[in-house]
């Protein structure tokens, strides 16, 4: 089932969502209050005006004003009627010089005049340093009426809207600042988690937070302390091993030389077998250690590749390099050529004599790759190749460890790069691996 397109817009981690979930919910209160205060307060007191001014329009109408006559007579007529209240008639001409024109037209109190006064009116509100409010009653559609409202101004509800603003901006705020702390802890596990994966292991965390994230963040550093305490037994344990077994080895080569010169056969496959066991006590130390002795520091993948050949020189085969312009990266050197050196040895062991070495820029990476010319894999097995113990099938062999690949994958982990094997087209294997520039 295909992921709908929408949940790609909506959050995904815990802080965002949080922070969304309490903008919303202040955002519907301030919705809320606004409309309460529209509806409960400002409204009415439209309604109570409009109700008053009607009123007074209707009053003026009762005595029977005579509107068929010239405009202006009219007018003075109404104005000197009304002229202690404020209220000002106006003809059309008028009214337009006036600024009735720039007045804001309001559909519901117009409604509402039109039902006080018996017929179609026509409502508008003007705002200046006072607000006045435009009437053209049904009694003189040619007339305008002009009501000032002293003492209410629009202006006046700024402090409201102001009020709801600042409210609403603190309350987010106040909402971001409690994500925020509340996620703090988990944002500061997950780091320690990724360290943790990576084979290292930080100062036990603060526990700080919840509930909740006091007993995770306790059982995190108790977890952390337990892999530490095995990892630091491991490596004892493996020192104690390859210690202990490279003793009796010693021996064993020292009484080979004494042998005599008939058993040199039997000395020739002594000296092997153990220079083999050397070998491999010399990948588990490596294996156990992680590459961690040397800081990481900007090189040139080109020299190590250049080394390494040099080194293998003398073994029989063709190494042919292909090295085109690549950036200095950082990384621990010993361990990288560690990684060469074993792909190489691979290639050597499993391949027919030739070996090529390239290396190249691609996109935010350094790549450099291994290729034989041999039997290749098969493709089902490739994956498993990076286990530890694990060996490729019967058709590249079964010498060594096991330990090799997964060295390598080890050491390009912890450089946060990539590492792929593939058949090539014309027979063997091919050995990529990829290094960040940053």
């Amino acid at each position: 089932m295909q992921r709908k397109w929408w949940r790609r817009f909506l959050p995904h981690s815990a802080f965002s969502q949080t922070v969304v979930l309490i903008g919303s919910l202040l955002l519907i209160n301030q919705l809320v209050s606004y409309l309460s205060v529209t509806v409960y307060f400002i409204k009415p007191s439209y309604e109570q005006i409009n109700q008053l001014i009607a009123r007074q329009i209707n009053l003026l109408f009762v005595d029977g004003v005579e509107v068929g006559r010239e405009h202006l007579t009219i007018v003075d007529a109404l104005n000197a009627k009304v002229r202690d209240d404020g209220m000002r008639f106006y003809s059309q001409r008028q009214a337009e010089r006036a600024g009735v024109e720039q007045a804001t037209y309001y559909g519901f109190l117009s409604d509402q005049m039109s039902i006080y006064l018996g017929g179609k009116a026509d409502v508008r509100l003007s705002q200046g340093s006072e607000m006045q409010v435009w009437i053209r009653p049904p009694q003189a559609p040619s007339l305008w009426i002009k009501v000032p409202l002293a003492g209410f101004n629009e202006s006046d509800l700024s402090p409201l809207t102001l009020y709801l603003i600042v409210i609403g901006a603190l309350s987010v705020a106040g909402g971001w600042w409690f994500a925020r702390q509340q996620n703090r802890p988990l944002k500061r596990l997950q780091k320690a988690a990724l360290t943790v994966s990576k084979g290292d292991f930080p100062d036990p965390l603060p526990l700080k937070g919840s509930t909740e994230i006091v007993e995770v963040t306790h059982a995190f550093n108790h977890m952390a302390q337990s892999m530490k305490q095995l990892e630091q037994d491991r490596a004892l344990l493996m020192a104690g091993i390859s210690h202990d077994l490279r003793t009796p080895l010693t021996r064993i080569r020292l009484a080979s030389e004494m042998m005599v010169e008939e058993d040199q056969y039997l000395k020739e496959g002594i000296v092997t077998d153990i220079e083999d066991m050397d070998a491999i006590i010399n990948q588990f130390i490596a294996y156990i250690r992680h590459d961690r002795e040397t800081p990481r520091e900007p090189d040139q993948i080109h020299r190590l590749i250049q080394e390494i050949a040099q080194q293998e020189m003398h073994r029989e085969g063709e190494i042919e390099l292909d090295l085109q312009d690549c950036p200095e990266i950082p990384m621990q050197s010993v361990a990288i050529k560690r990684v060469l050196s074993n792909l190489v040895e691979n290639a050597f062991r499993y391949g027919n004599g030739w070996i090529k070495i390239s290396a190249y820029s691609e996109r935010n990476y350094v790549c450099f790759s291994v290729e034989d010319n041999g039997t290749g894999i098969a493709a089902d097995k490739i994956d498993e190749l990076f286990q530890p113990f694990t060996q490729g099938d019967s058709a590249r062999g079964s010498m060594g460890s096991g330990l090799g690949l997964a060295i390598i994958k080890r050491i390009v982990d912890r450089h946060h790069g990539k590492v792929k094997l593939s058949n090539r087209a014309q027979g063997g294997l091919c050995a990529k691996v990829w290094l960040p520039l940053v």
